[in-house]
């Protein structure tokens, strides 16, 4: 899968990210939008985090960056929004702002260790949450990148790609 049109993804880490994940992030979304770069990590907003939950509100660190374009903030660090427990990631519908986490992509969360797995989910939950910042909402099939995760379990089931649904969304947009 190739966008017709070239678009640039920055890749904006929070706080210590994996760099081989960063890089690899980089090369695939790269080939897939057309470009992407990597930009300098950020400290992550203090004022995020919520001491009860343990865990980072993702809408606040969205809201917390200045952003050039579309960005895909990536950060380890657990997240949760609104009434969830937590997040794999979260978006701007039609924006420019995207964040995953990798905490609950690792294998290792789940007691199972494969680097390829691993990759494999962060592209996905990438692709979910920029598929958002293209305009697109959650979709019913659930092979689709963009259908809703409840668990790793959906992550693991769905494609890294659109389906053709998705996509003839995505062309009508561009």
């Amino acid at each position: 899968m190739r966008f017709s049109k070239k678009i640039t993804i920055n890749i904006q880490p929070i706080g210590y990210v994996n760099k081989k994940i960063v890089e690899f992030l980089e090369k695939s979304l790269g080939q897939i939008f057309g470009d992407s770069k990597i930009l300098k990590p950020v400290e992550i907003n203090k004022y995020c985090f919520d001491a009860a939950k343990r865990k980072y509100i993702s809408t606040c660190l969205l809201k917390s960056y200045r952003v050039d374009g579309i960005t895909l903030f990536v950060t380890e660090h657990d997240l949760f929004a609104d009434e969830l427990n937590f997040v794999f990631g979260e978006a701007e519908l039609n924006g420019r702002r995207a964040i995953i986490s990798l905490y609950r992509l690792k294998p290792e969360f789940y007691g199972e260790k494969d680097d390829d797995l691993f990759k494999e989910r962060v592209l996905k939950e990438a692709m979910h949450e920029l598929g958002h910042v293209f305009g697109l909402l959650h979709c019913r099939n659930p092979i689709c990148v963009m259908y809703f995760s409840n668990s790793i379990i959906d992550t693991d089931r769905k494609r890294w790609m659109y389906c053709e649904r998705c996509k003839d969304k995505l062309r009508f947009k561009s």
